[in-house]
């Protein structure tokens, strides 16, 4: 049987063709994304702003503000009420009372029994409850998380690649995250801990599928010093396409699955990821690339001067095989 090919050996796709439409479409983006995360802000989940959180399933669609005003009139303050998926699914976060411990368990048992009672044949998920001062710490160590990762990322691409190619792959990786957490904005997901663990792993996928096309880049770029840049950058791409296509379709496979038949609570894990993949794959190909021109690579910029004078020439990409 024939191996199947889900990219044929040595295209030759112009991808660079397309790099002013991409660029711009992606700034846009960007901008969309950065204006929508300043005016709409995050659905913070307990883990950032502390409080006790259950998600309730009812035996038939009930009234948000129904529930939020028998919630309230338990006397726990304001109460925020999310629904999931179908109208029975609603998720009812209530600050934690003071008193300790003792008394948030003593508020879940009361807001637990209020619903069986009220509303007979409702299951009820487990309680969470996370303290003010808690979630500051989480806050803080999943900013500082994210920080650092960037930070090692800066200097790991500094020392192994030329400062073009460090500049390049963190602009992809900002424009990856950025457009995460736009996301996250305008459909007002719940933004917990789980999303800034997605976050990190697609900070992670998009810098090997960068670093692939990059490492790509410079051999090609001490291979083929009469070869124009566009070309070489197209070069590169295509030589890279069928590893960058079958890594994404086989991760991209197993997020869909996950989110139509996965668990509520890994919905926005699974969400951000598979957002992350479609994304870190298209800034692998076009803005990685696209930002080498803006930065003024050259195909004689990184030549070394002990390179075989009579090595291999290539002038164009259709020279291909």
């Amino acid at each position: 049987m024939r191996p199947l090919k889900l990219v044929p050996d040595h295209t030759n796709i112009p991808f660079l063709k397309y790099r002013v439409v991409a660029m711009v479409t992606s700034l846009l983006m960007l901008g969309a994304s950065i204006v929508l995360c300043f005016v709409m802000g995050f659905n913070l989940g307990i883990d950032f702003v502390g409080g006790q959180s259950l998600r309730v399933t009812f035996a038939q669609p009930v009234s948000q503000d129904e529930v939020r005003e028998r919630v309230e009139a338990l006397g726990f303050g304001e109460a925020t009420i999310q629904q999931f998926g179908s109208p029975q699914e609603i998720g009812i976060r209530t600050p934690v009372p003071e008193g300790g411990v003792d008394a948030a368990n003593q508020a879940a048992v009361k807001l637990r029994s209020m619903i069986e009672t009220t509303y007979p044949g409702a299951t009820i998920g487990g309680v969470q409850s996370v303290s003010s001062k808690v979630s500051e710490e989480l806050f803080r160590t999943g900013a500082i998380s994210l920080a650092l990762a960037m930070a090692a990322i800066a200097l790991y691409v500094w020392f192994r690649f030329e400062w073009q190619f460090g500049v390049g792959a963190l602009f992809a990786l900002f424009h990856d995250v950025v457009l995460t957490l736009g996301f996250f904005a305008i459909t007002q997901l719940e933004f917990d801990l789980n999303i800034v663990a997605a976050i990190l792993t697609i900070i992670g996928y998009s810098l090997n599928d960068t670093i692939v096309v990059y490492d790509r880049i410079r051999e090609n770029l001490r291979k083929y010093r009469k070869m124009d840049i566009v070309s070489i950058l197209d070069l590169s791409i295509n030589e890279t396409l069928s590893r960058t296509v079958v890594t994404s379709l086989s991760i991209g496979i197993t997020l869909a699955i996950l989110l139509v038949l996965g668990p509520e609570v890994i919905f926005g894990f699974t969400a951000a990821m598979l957002l992350g993949i479609v994304i870190g794959t298209f800034s692998s190909v076009y803005v990685s690339a696209a930002i080498l021109l803006w930065l003024k690579l050259k195909p004689d910029s990184f030549v070394p001067k002990d390179v075989n004078p009579h090595g291999a020439e290539r002038v164009a990409a259709k020279d291909l095989p």
